[in-house]
């Protein structure tokens, strides 16, 4: 698979994570894996945004 797939996938794999409701720890890469930071931002823009009580 090239590094665009790869790129593709991590996003897909991090915003599924989210919408199931799982912890941000469940992250398959590790800290030194590129596909981390994909996992992440896929993951980020599926969560939620909460606003803060004023």
């Amino acid at each position: 698979m090239g590094a665009r797939e790869d790129i593709t996938r991590a996003l897909l794999e991090g915003d599924r994570a989210a919408r199931e409701g799982n912890p941000p720890t469940v992250c398959p890469y590790p800290r030194t894996d590129i596909l981390r930071a994909a996992w992440i931002r896929g993951y980020a823009a599926a969560r939620p945004v909460t606003e803060p009580d004023e």
